[in-house]
């Protein structure tokens, strides 16, 4: 039994199936097979994603979407197959918008959610804007929101027709958002940084 992060490979390839072997404190992503630590999110963090969760849950409501905040695994198949041991990326992001039942189990997500928003912590900054960047595209995600606390800014990219995202430029405090995956959602950012 695993259950203590250092009795593992750094430079190691694993599975979902390896994933839910693991007994230890530590919470990880596998991106592409590769561990990936994740960061204690601060106290900015947490309020600006409380604030989120609210907001879009009261957006959501009755609508068939779901928004689900960390710790919620997110599991991107290789392979139309969704068998544990095919799947080499597990990820939970700070929340997660799904519209498709169908992708939603006991173990969280299977599959693309619509939209991805991901608050950047100290240290993390290059895996959320390169390595979770390129896999939501290559997944699927209609959309993918990148905020940054410190910054008080939201970038916004949205999946074209050609399967890649194009972005907006970055949102700040002064600006308001709205998506095509929740009609009539209308997020005033001083509402979403608000301490």
């Amino acid at each position: 039994m695993i259950t203590s992060l250092t009795q593992l490979n750094p430079e190691g390839l694993y599975t979902y199936a390896d994933y839910l072997l693991w007994k230890f404190e530590d919470r990880v992503e596998l991106l592409q097979g590769k561990i990936s630590k994740m960061s204690a999110p601060s106290r900015l963090h947490q309020g600006i994603s409380q604030n989120l969760s609210r907001m879009i849950g009261n957006a959501l409501w009755r609508s068939g979407c779901k928004v689900y905040a960390a710790p919620f695994d997110v599991r991107l198949p290789r392979f139309s197959k969704h068998q544990d041991k095919d799947v080499i990326t597990v990820v939970q992001p700070d929340l997660s918008i799904i519209c498709d039942p169908k992708k939603l189990d006991d173990k969280g997500c299977i599959g693309p959610p619509d939209l991805i928003i991901e608050i950047i912590s100290p240290g993390n900054s290059k895996r959320e804007m390169k390595d979770k960047f390129e896999i939501y595209e290559a997944s699927g995600v209609l959309e993918y929101w990148i905020i940054s606390p410190i910054e008080k800014t939201i970038q916004v990219y949205t999946l074209n027709e050609a399967g890649k995202y194009v972005g907006t430029r970055p949102l700040i405090e002064d600006d308001t958002l709205t998506t095509t995956i929740i009609p009539g959602l209308v997020l005033d950012l001083k509402d979403v940084f608000a301490d």
